[in-house]
C-alpha cells in the first residue's frame, strides 16, 4: 500500500519497475478497482493509472485517441516534454516526480501518465464523483429564497460560493487532513477582508492535525481543531446553504469545506450566530424583526419552560394570583419528574425511528406516537395532560431553533435543569442557570467571545441582533471577526 511517510520517492524509470513499485504502493494487482492501462504511443510504452469509478472515460478515451496518432520522430528528444505540452489537450496537467504523491493524486480521482525511460509522470484532473442532485437543505428551509444547497462533493460547494460572490479575492486554500483517508479540506476566505491571524491560526491547527482520518468529516474535524470535550455548545456554524456562506464571507468569517460532507463550517461563531436564519432576509425588515424577536421566544421557551412549571408544581407558594391555573389537577402514576424524562426519552425516541423509517410511513409512525401513545399514557393515569402539553412547547420551541447543534445542546440543558429543580427547588433553578450563563461566558471560538455582542457589550452590533436591518443600513461589517476593511459600502 502507499508509503505511510512523507519522504519523497523517486519514479522508477522503466515502466516494469513503475509496475512493480505500484503493486506495491497502492495494490494495483490486488484492489480490482486500481487499474494500469498499458499503451505504445510513437514506439514509447506508457502506462495510464486510474480508479475506476472516478476516471472521465470520455476525456480520457479522446487523450488517449489523440495520441494513438503520434510517430516516433513527433516525441524524441524530449519525450515527456512533448506529451505534456503539445499531444495531450487537457486543461488541468502537471508534471510529478514523486511516487507517494502520484500515488495520493490518483486515489484523490486524477490519473497519472507514466512513460517507459521517463523518472516522472504526468498528473491529469480528469475526475467524476459520485454526486447526487443539488437541492434544497432540509435544515434549512426558506418559504422564499434560492433552492439549491450543499453536496457530498466539495468542488461543487465551492463553485456554488464562488458564483454567488465573483470577487478575484475570495481565496480557496486545500489540505489534506489524515494519515490514511488523506480527506481535502478547503479554507475559504476574502483576502482583503479576513484577519490574516485568524487564517494562519485555522490553517495551523489543521497542519497539526495527527489522526488516521476523518470519515465522518466536517464534526470530526471540529473536535480535532477545538478539542472542546464535553461542552455541549457548538463552536462552529454549520450551512448547507451557498447563500448563507456568501454573507458570512462578506463579513470577514473563514469557511471551511470538507469533502465528503455537505456542509460547511463557519467559523468563529458566536451564540448569535446559531439563532439567525436566512428566512429573516428574505423577508421585508419589519416581518424578519418580528420572525427573530418569535425565534428568540421560542428557544427560550424550550430551555424554561419546562423547569419553572416543574418549580411551580413542587413549590406552589412561588406561584403569583394571576398564575394559579399552572400545575395538574391531578397527579399521574408516576411522580412528574420521572413523567418528564420518560416524555423525553420518549421524544428521543421518536426522532430516531422517523430517521431510519421510510419517508412513506413517516407521517404514520408520528401520529402513532404522539397521539396514540400519548393519548394511552394520559388514559391509564401514567402521565397528566399538563407534561404532555408543556413538553409540546418546549419541543417546538426545540425545533424552532435554526440549528442543529444549538438544539441538541438546549435539550441537554433543559434536562439537568429539571433534574437539579427536582433536588434543589429554587436554588437550583437559579445555581443551575447561573453556572450555564458562566459556561457561556468563558467559551470562545477561535478567541471570539461566545456571548458576543452581549457580554463583552457592543451597543450597535447588539441592536444589529435585536432588529433585522435594511441592508441599505447595515454598513459595517461585525468587529467580531476583526476586519480588514470595515465598511460594507463602496467607497
Amino acid at each position: 500500500m502507499a508509503n505511510e511517510n512523507n519522504e519523497k520517492l523517486p519514479i522508477p524509470k522503466d515502466l516494469e519497475s513503475v509496475k512493480q513499485a505500484l503493486n506495491e504502493h497502492i495494490g494495483l494487482d490486488s484492489s480490482f478497482d486500481v487499474l494500469l492501462r498499458e499503451m505504445e504511443f510513437g514506439t514509447k510504452k506508457t502506462g495510464l493509472l486510474y480508479i475506476n469509478g472516478f476516471a472521465k472515460d470520455e476525456v480520457l478515451t479522446e487523450i488517449l485517441k489523440r495520441l494513438s496518432y503520434l510517430n516516433r520522430e513527433e516525441l524524441v528528444p524530449k519525450v515527456l516534454r512533448s506529451f505534456l505540452e503539445k499531444y495531450i489537450p487537457h486543461i488541468q496537467v502537471e508534471v510529478e516526480e514523486d511516487l507517494n504523491k502520484a500515488v495520493i493524486s490518483v486515489l484523490s480521482g486524477m490519473s497519472a501518465f507514466f512513460i517507459d525511460g521517463e523518472t516522472s509522470c504526468i498528473i491529469m484532473d480528469a475526475k467524476v464523483f459520485p454526486i447526487r442532485s443539488i437541492d434544497e437543505p432540509t435544515l434549512e428551509k426558506v418559504a422564499r429564497g434560492s433552492r439549491d444547497g450543499f453536496v457530498e462533493t466539495m468542488l461543487t460547494n465551492v463553485t456554488l460560493v464562488r458564483r454567488r460572490l465573483r470577487d478575484p479575492n475570495l481565496t480557496y486554500e486545500v489540505m489534506k487532513v489524515g494519515k490514511r483517508t488523506k480527506t481535502d479540506v478547503c479554507i475559504g476566505y476574502l483576502d482583503d477582508i479576513v484577519d490574516k491571524k485568524l487564517v494562519e491560526s485555522v490553517r495551523d491547527k489543521i497542519k497539526k492535525i495527527k489522526i488516521d482520518g476523518i470519515p465522518v468529516a466536517n464534526k470530526q474535524l471540529e473536535e480535532v481543531i477545538f478539542g472542546k470535550g464535553w461542552n455541549p455548545y457548538p463552536l462552529v456554524r454549520y450551512s448547507e446553504r451557498p447563500d448563507v456562506v456568501a454573507a458570512h464571507l462578506l463579513d470577514g468569517h473563514v469557511i471551511l469545506f470538507v469533502d465528503t460532507s455537505p456542509s460547511a463550517m463557519i467559523l468563529p461563531a458566536t451564540l448569535f450566530h446559531h439563532v439567525q436564519h436566512a428566512e429573516e432576509y428574505t423577508d421585508s425588515p419589519f416581518v424578519g424583526t418580528y420572525l427573530r424577536w418569535v425565534r428568540f421566544l421560542a428557544i427560550f421557551a424550550s430551555i424554561f419552560v419546562l423547569p419553572v412549571w416543574f418549580l411551580f408544581v413542587i413549590e406552589p407558594s412561588l406561584k403569583p394570583d394571576a398564575l394559579e391555573f399552572l400545575g395538574p389537577k391531578k397527579t399521574g402514576e408516576l411522580p412528574i419528574l420521572i413523567q418528564f424524562l420518560l416524555a423525553e426519552i420518549g421524544a428521543d425516541l421518536m426522532r430516531m425511528a422517523s430517521i431510519h423509517t421510510p419517508t412513506a410511513l413517516g407521517t404514520s409512525l408520528g401520529l402513532i406516537s404522539a397521539i396514540v401513545l400519548g393519548e394511552f399514557a394520559v388514559q391509564t393515569g401514567l402521565f397528566v395532560y399538563e407534561v404532555i402539553l408543556y413538553l409540546a412547547l418546549a419541543m417546538m420551541g426545540m425545533y424552532a431553533t435554526p440549528s442543529y447543534e444549538l438544539r441538541l445542546a438546549n435539550r441537554m440543558v433543559r434536562l439537568i435543569l429539571l433534574i437539579i429543580v427536582a433536588f434543589f427547588k429554587v436554588p437550583g433553578l437559579i445555581i443551575g442557570t447561573t453556572l450555564i450563563i458562566l459556561i457561556l461566558v468563558f467559551t470562545r471560538s477561535f478567541n471570539a467571545p461566545y456571548l458576543w455582542p452581549f457580554i463583552p457589550f457592543d451597543a450597535k452590533a447588539f441592536f444589529t441582533i435585536v432588529l433585522r436591518k435594511p441592508i441599505t443600513h447595515d454598513n459595517t461589517r461585525p468587529s467580531i471577526t476583526n476586519p480588514q476593511d470595515e465598511s460594507k459600502q463602496p467607497t
